[in-house]
């Protein structure tokens, strides 16, 4: 299992980045896979949840309304659009992956539910 994440950049406040995870050796349909995010001299927090083939979706109330999880099972990729970016979304960007039946409403934003991670990419946003 792999995932690597990218898509991270400087922006202007307001602007929208895409984020990507691409998944190798997995199928997405039997993982749900979590953005993450930890801005400097914070803990990682839940960003975003979908949930395997059931496409359940769980966002955080700080980026609801402003971010939107999806994914291409063709590409076994998941991507977060992220608009209206503000200065506090500034962070490492990570995603992760768990078996889809470990995941539910009461623990999607908790790090230590998911079993694999790939690496950071930095969003950085600009007032």
């Amino acid at each position: 299992v792999q995932l690597q994440a990218y898509g991270g950049g400087l922006v202007q406040s307001g602007c929208s980045l895409r984020l990507s995870c691409a998944a190798s050796g997995f199928n997405l349909d039997y993982f749900a896979i979590g953005w993450f995010r930890q801005a400097p001299r914070k803990e990682r927090e839940g960003v975003s949840c979908i949930r395997g083939s059931d496409g359940i979706i769980h966002y955080a109330d700080s980026v609801k309304g402003r971010f939107t999880i999806s994914r291409d099972n063709a590409k076994n990729t998941v991507y977060l659009q992220m608009n209206s970016l503000k200065p506090e979304d500034t962070a490492v960007y990570y995603c992760a992956a768990v078996w889809k039946n470990k995941i539910d409403g009461s623990n999607w934003y908790d790090d230590i539910a998911y079993d694999y991670w790939g690496q950071g990419t930095l969003v950085t946003v600009s007032s």
